[in-house]
């Protein structure tokens, strides 16, 4: 099946299992653990210990928050107006890349008006008296709680789908259960013809969510507090131009790993379902309750030096996705671009070529686009400054994701172009930061 050699490719099987169970065991306790400091222990992590060391597995149990019916409510209506806007807003047919089996997803390109509509929509209920936004933070341990165990649900259901009813000839299984649950069995699942479900829970509800609940956040310190403090406005702005700037681009990441290679299993569904609200928002949770003045100048600093960032990471992704539709023939820095032309077989065994560009910033380093991600995340946690640690585990994490993430492309890439990816190597040596590695 394709799901075999999909799996040979990613890790040895002592750390694929080791990763899997740990991920699979410590991800949904963390993320209560994440939220109880954040919200009600000042941000500490020495705070939460003392409390376990004190109050051991009982006292776990009870910071864990039950799923309320308040929870449900927001999550369903949230998840069935982003469902409504993913299927009915008009927007540009685009053709996702070819899969090993020949297979290619379209889509229909309208991320961006459902991102305005949803954060026009959300402050129009706020400013008119129709709903708070406060109650969502106020019910967040609930929400997260809610999300932990519907999406641990929801896998599940991708699971059997993927052995009853898959939705491409891109699917199958390796044959060990726990491999197929947490990789997922397939690549473009969708429910019926148009609800592509991918889309769905990496973009409209865990993308969304990040823009939603900086925005929550932002007001709930108003609110609290009868202004917001510049830390929080710093933080809040770079994380809505960086969301921006993910809808304005999501056809591109379309083509990336996480659509057009990784399946449709924990690791992705559960990871944005439940993992993209909790800790990447993080930096903000924490900024609700600790209104930091930064100053005018700092503050300004930091927002140039995020927005720069951001830009940078988004002309990475617009280089390299202009040089595919032109089909190498774009220019690069006022330059015709230097390409490699690989040859690959397909599943099939039909035989085809890409283009491995290797100049302007993908000349630099292979996954150069990673060094500003990370830094942009820095500068939109940075406004908290350094009295705890917490705040930093979302750079600490994307940090580690994106060097795996660089690892399993690069082996994936050596899979399939051989001797080109070797050439490619010799010529673009280094893997994300340019000149140490």
């Amino acid at each position: 099946m394709a799901a075999s050699s999909e799996a040979k490719t990613v890790h040895s099987p002592l750390v694929t299992y080791a990763s899997m169970l740990s991920l699979l065991s410590f991800c949904p306790p963390f993320v209560i653990l994440l939220w109880y400091t954040m919200v009600h222990a000042d941000g500490s992590i020495t705070q939460t210990w003392n409390y376990l060391r004190q109050n051991g597995l009982q006292g776990f149990i009870q910071i864990w928050p039950k799923p309320t019916a308040t929870a449900c409510k927001i999550i369903f209506c949230y998840g069935a107006f982003e469902a409504a806007l993913q299927l009915f807003l008009p927007g540009k047919t685009v053709q996702g890349p070819i899969s090993p089996t020949g297979h290619r997803p379209v889509y229909k390109a309208n991320g961006m008006a459902a991102y305005f509509v949803t954060l026009f929509t959300y402050l129009s209920l706020w400013w008119f008296g129709i709903f708070n936004p406060t109650v969502v933070y106020d019910h967040l341990g609930e929400i997260f709680s809610a999300l932990i165990f519907g999406s641990f649900i929801f896998c599940i259901f991708l699971y059997i789908k993927g052995h009853l009813a898959p939705s491409s000839t891109d699917s199958g299984s390796c044959g060990n259960i726990i491999i197929d649950f947490y990789w997922g069995m397939e690549l473009y699942p969708r429910i019926g013809k148009d609800f592509d479900i991918k889309v769905f829970t990496n973009c409209r509800f865990g993308m969304m969510s990040w823009a939603v609940l900086a925005v929550t956040y932002c007001i709930k310190q108003y609110e609290q507090n009868g202004r917001v403090a510049d830390s929080m406005l710093v933080n809040t702005i770079l994380m809505l131009v960086y969301v921006t700037k993910f809808f304005w681009w999501e056809a591109g990441y379309w083509n990336t790993m996480d659509i057009a290679h990784d399946r449709a299993g924990f690791y992705i569904c559960w990871g944005c379902l439940v993992w993209v609200p909790s800790v990447y928002t993080s930096p903000g949770m924490y900024l609700v309750n600790h209104p930091i003045h930064l100053g005018t100048q700092l503050a300004l600093y930091i927002l140039v030096a995020g927005i720069l960032c951001i830009y940078i990471n988004y002309d990475c992704d617009r280089q390299r996705q202009e040089f595919r539709r032109t089909d190498g023939k774009s220019s690069i820095w006022g330059k015709a671009p230097s390409k490699i032309a690989a040859s690959y077989t397909t599943t099939s065994g039909e035989t085809k070529t890409s283009f491995l560009l290797t100049s302007g910033w993908w000349g630099l380093s292979r996954h150069f686009h990673y060094v500003p991600e990370i830094s942009a995340a820095f500068f939109w946690t940075v406004p908290a400054l350094f009295n705890h640690f917490l705040p930093y585990f979302y750079v600490v994490f994307l940090t580690i994701l994106l060097i795996d993430r660089a690892k399993r492309d690069d082996d994936r890439c050596r899979s399939k172009y051989g001797k080109y990816w070797k050439l490619y190597c010799e010529k673009v040596p280094y893997k994300i930061l340019p000149g140490v590695y």
